[in-house]
């Protein structure tokens, strides 16, 4: 049987039928006498062992090193004894050496040089590469290094911080090597892939292990998440990297880790191909993303929820509220209605419902089948375009800027997904690099329930009580982050 099992499966060229040989072998390995298998087992061994670097010899031309630079400008410090030098002893060399020069224009700004690094992968003969905005997107210098040795410095084409997907494009001739897309929807728990990158720096690394889950979300990384979860080895450096099947096709874009050391801890997150590619098309064709807005804010049914609303079962997504004037409230959908299906496909969750409509079109008539009163129903909506959730107030706010701080109202929606209650304060929903803010280790998805003592619970509340800081050039915010809150003072430069 095992002989008969080999040679049939030994007649196709495919890196799959050998995996599974494999795993048919260990399986079977118990029943086979040693003398008979033990050869064929190694035999088999060696070719799935080729196959796997068969494919990787295949991708690896097309998976780049990206180094990014960042010119920051900021006071050099003030050497000591700062007060005064009546014996010149800082115009010394020996102590310029070490303290820096004294003199007109010492307080000056200056310029300095921060340096980053990750992965990325060539998607196209002209050269547009796919990557991770959080390695590209601040960045004012971008080189990119093939595994032939050339070098290329690159220029953003789109970035979309929201889901993290970048697109970056060097110049080519037509010549580049080309990683294949995959179908991340086609893909099973349990399946072999493959992660290549650029690990600490630690070029063309090669890590193997399976799909250990899909769909994951409120991970807390992304606006918008819907990972790929895998056991194959993630670390710094291979962000924006390929996630590639055993036939040779990026299924994924490896994004971040969950990890308590800082390294690998055999859980990493990839963003789907499908959905990056749907947002590299907007990138290279407008530069941005444009969303689908329903205009609801939606909910997880448990089980109580489920025999409240006539459910035999948890499923599908609540509507807690329909925005006036919205594309739902325009469809006829009404707060009670249970969303079970959308195009004919079954919603599962809040996050896979979220992601489904801001992936498509403005304009675009979409079927939802939903539950209410305990009848099902179908309806048709025109999707609409996301309205920007930047309140124009604040994008102009001189003290915000000057903070480094992007904030906004939280909305019920915002407070479901963050754990807050509605009103509570104000949403942290960016913190600029290396600003005041970011110093003072204030992070995104933070609330601000005071500002200099008084209670906040919008924008307009914010804004008016950091007015005071104008004249004592001090903020003192009060944040709070999941159950615990505590006091950030902040010196205004």
């Amino acid at each position: 049987m095992l002989k008969s099992y080999m040679r049939k499966r030994s007649t196709r060229n495919c890196t799959a039928c050998l995996v599974a040989t494999f795993l048919f072998i260990a399986a079977m390995a118990g029943n086979c006498p040693a003398s008979d298998s033990d050869e064929e087992n190694i035999a088999l061994l060696d070719r799935t062992a080729k196959a796997f670097a068969a494919v990787v010899e295949k991708a690896m031309p097309a998976v780049v090193f990206v180094s990014v630079e960042k010119i920051v400008k900021r006071r050099a410090p003030a050497p000591p004894f700062s007060g005064g030098d009546p014996f010149g002893f800082f115009n010394d060399p020996f102590f310029e050496r070490f303290f820096g020069p004294r003199g007109p224009g010492r307080d000056k700004p200056r310029e300095f040089h921060q340096r980053g690094q990750g992965s990325g992968f060539i998607i196209s003969k002209d050269g547009y590469i796919l990557t991770n905005n959080h390695v590209v997107g601040d960045a004012d210098i971008i080189k990119v290094k093939l595994p032939d040795g050339r070098e290329f410095e690159a220029k953003v084409i789109g970035t979309d911080p929201q889901s993290d997907v970048a697109v970056i494009k060097i110049d080519s001739d037509g010549s580049l090597p080309v990683l294949a897309l995959g179908n991340s929807d086609a893909l099973e728990v349990g399946e072999w892939v493959i992660a290549i990158g650029n690990p600490f720096g630690l070029t063309q690394t090669v890590t193997v292990g399976v799909v250990s889950a899909k769909g994951r979300s409120r991970v807390g990384i992304n606006d918008y998440e819907n990972f790929i979860q895998t056991d194959a080895a993630i670390n710094p450096g291979n962000s924006g990297g390929p996630l590639i099947n055993i036939r040779g096709e990026a299924v994924g874009m490896n994004t971040a880790i969950f990890s308590r050391s800082g390294g690998y801890m055999g859980i990493g997150f990839a963003i789907p191909i499908n959905m990056a590619t749907k947002i590299k098309d907007q990138l290279i064709k407008k530069g941005k993303v444009t969303r689908g807005w329903l205009g609801v804010v939606i909910q997880d049914i448990d089980e109580d929820l489920a025999k409240s609303f006539g459910l035999k079962n948890v499923e599908g997504v609540l509507i807690a509220e329909v925005t006036d004037d919205s594309p739902a409230w325009k469809a006829g959908l009404k707060q009670g209605d249970v969303v079970l299906k959308l195009n004919g496909r079954k919603v599962d969750d809040v996050a896979e419902l979220r992601n489904r409509i801001a992936l498509t079109a403005p304009g675009t008539e979409i079927s939802l089948d939903v539950l209410r009163n305990g009848k099902k129903k179908s309806v048709n909506v025109i999707i609409g375009e996301k309205p920007s959730q930047a309140v124009s107030l604040i994008s102009r706010n001189e003290m915000l800027s000057k903070l480094g701080l992007g904030v906004q109202d939280l909305t019920s929606e915002l407070a479901e997904q963050f754990g807050y209650k509605k009103g509570q304060g104000v949403l942290v929903v960016e913190v600029e690099a290396d600003s005041l803010a970011a110093s003072a280790g204030i992070r995104s998805g933070q609330l601000v329930e005071e500002v200099n003592r008084r209670r906040v619970h919008n924008t307009e509340e914010l804004i008016d009580a950091l007015s005071i800081s104008k004249k004592s050039n001090r903020v003192l915010f009060r944040i709070r982050d999941g159950e615990f809150s505590r006091y950030v003072a902040i010196r205004l430069k």
